[in-house]
């Protein structure tokens, strides 16, 4: 056989053992098995003993997968745990209400003037002026069509800058389902904090309306904590790698089944594809399970800080993909990991909805903001679905909701993904050019607010 036969016949059997892994992951469980475990513990909170048992069942799926030398490696935080939450209005009527204290929520007792500011925009919160001051304010869960989403840090952020006492953060979802969310990264907020479900915003949108008052009350800690990231390896031991990470942490009210149970079972599944095809990558594909991404994406923080990022070619963060049918995909600005995301889901006929805009909140961000491309996987809601959440940081955010085939086909698109990218050299993010794609989207304000507007961005 010449030498020309011999490399197609390579080529033809590499071919083959992918086709193999992936007509195996077809079929493949261990996606729902990591998702059943981790939904089991009943909580995953940040720096929570739940949340370290996850890491375990984590590392322990990793291993199955075949990645190399999966290890725990901990990292400090700052660690909340909750305590009793009072909620009741007292005039025009006294009533009580279900609420439940919000991640990072200063303890306090607070009694003021109920304002509700709509969608709690910047906007609204400017229009409502002096009423804002020592208030109490209400704002949704949503934002309104036709304008970026406006993430709840953002909306306390303003409402505490603008001199407000308490910070009521509304469901636009029904189901009597207050929901939680982290006001903060890794610190104590300016002040106290709580969800409500969409039933009760319903009547404090009304009390409100009539100049009515309320009483807050949360009790909550703060203290010195840690927590885990689980890392490990495969292809290639080359000195540029692709990172591939989800967060595995979730809220203590829920069993974080669609976020994140989906996108940590997601990555483990794609790594068990990849580690059959491990010759066929052309560079090393670093796989991280990451800790509090749900209070401040500190496990992502904790591993940029340990990686050489000049080094790192991509970042994959896999956060809401497996919720539902369809792929989303964000490329945050870069025009090369959106065509490449098209190429390959075209290539296997799987629609995919694309946003080219960057955003700050989720576990790329540590490497964005430091000019590594960044694509994040996430998945399309049903045509007319809420925006938002949906289920996600309430109480229903349970396993039921998983269907398993959007897992399976997640983790394959996931694994022809990084696939392919191994094989490209990525343009990175000019960090001048990033600034001025968040200005453009009005985030400075937000994100100042936010407390994590980059220091050199200044």
């Amino acid at each position: 056989m010449n030498e020309s036969a011999e490399t197609t016949g390579d080529e033809t059997g590499d071919e083959a053992t992918f086709e193999r892994a992936l007509g195996a992951a077809w079929h493949d469980d261990r996606a729902w098995e990591l998702l059943t475990e981790l939904t089991q513990l009943g909580s995953r909170m940040g720096g929570s003993p739940g949340e370290r048992r996850g890491a375990e069942f984590v590392r322990e799926a990793f291993l199955e997968a075949g990645v190399r030398d999966p290890t725990i490696e901990e990292f400090p935080m700052n660690y909340w745990e909750r305590g009793t939450t009072e909620f009741a209005v007292t005039e025009p009527v006294e009533r009580s209400f279900e609420a439940i204290a919000l991640p990072y929520s200063a303890a306090g007792d607070v009694e003021g003037p109920l304002v509700d500011v709509g969608y709690g925009t910047p906007q609204e919160i400017e229009d409502a002026g002096e009423a804002v001051r020592g208030a109490i304010v209400v704002a949704s869960t949503t934002t309104p069509p036709g304008q970026r989403f406006v993430h709840r840090m953002e909306k306390f952020g303003h409402a505490a800058a603008a001199g407000a006492e308490a910070f009521v953060f509304a469901n636009h979802v029904p189901g009597q389902l207050p929901p939680t969310g982290s006001l903060k990264f890794d610190g104590e907020a300016a002040m106290p904090g709580v969800g409500v479900s969409a039933e009760t915003h319903d009547w404090l949108a009304e009390y409100a309306e009539a100049g009515g008052r309320a009483r807050l009350r949360v009790d909550a800690t703060t203290e010195a904590g840690s927590s885990q990231n689980v890392v490990g390896a495969l292809g290639p031991d080359t000195d540029e790698e692709i990172v591939v990470l989800a967060h595995y942490d979730g809220h203590d009210i829920a069993e974080g089944a669609l976020d994140n149970g989906c996108g940590i079972a997601t990555i483990t599944a794609a790594a068990a594809v990849l580690s059959e095809i491990e010759d066929d990558l052309e560079c090393r594909v670093r796989i991280a399970g990451v800790g509090c991404e749900e209070v401040g994406l500190m496990g992502a923080a904790a591993l940029a800080a340990d990686s050489d990022l000049e080094s790192v070619r991509a970042v994959v963060n896999v956060d809401g993909a497996g919720r539902f049918r369809n792929l989303r995909t964000y490329s945050h600005s870069s025009d090369e990991l959106e065509a490449l995301a098209s190429e390959v889901t075209n290539e296997f006929g799987q629609p995919v909805v694309h946003e080219p805009d960057p955003h700050p909140f989720s576990d790329h961000w540590p490497f964005l903001r430091e000019g590594v491309p960044s694509l994040q996987l996430h998945s399309e809601p049903p045509a007319g679905g809420e925006r938002g959440r949906g289920w996600g940081h309430t109480a229903a955010d349970t396993r039921d909701k998983v269907d398993p085939r959007n897992l399976r086909e997640h983790a394959m698109l996931t694994a022809l993904l990084v696939r392919e990218l191994s094989g490209r050299a990525v343009a990175r993010i000019d960090g001048d050019e990033l600034r001025e794609a968040f200005y453009e989207q009005d985030y400075e304000p937000g994100m100042r607010a936010s407390e994590i507007w980059p220091e050199r961005w200044e």
